[in-house]
């Protein structure tokens, strides 16, 4: 395995578990604070949006050619 490929499967697997991390600690947060399940479909749709536009901005990076 050369080293750029190692790099490209770090990536998504780092991604993926920070990604996973953020959900755990939006879940955490609607359970310390009694939020309900309400609340917490609210939190996990307005903390979500970050995530949401942190995939669309690297989508767009993408079609434009940009590549990163």
């Amino acid at each position: 395995m050369d080293i750029e490929t190692f790099e490209t499967y770090s990536l998504y697997i780092g991604i993926t578990l920070l990604i996973g991390f953020m959900g755990f600690i939006i879940w955490d947060l609607a359970k310390q604070s009694k939020a309900g399940r309400f609340g917490t479909i609210i939190l996990f749709i307005v903390l979500g949006f970050c995530l949401l536009g942190f995939i669309i901005k690297g989508l767009l990076a993408q079609a434009i050619g940009g590549g990163s």
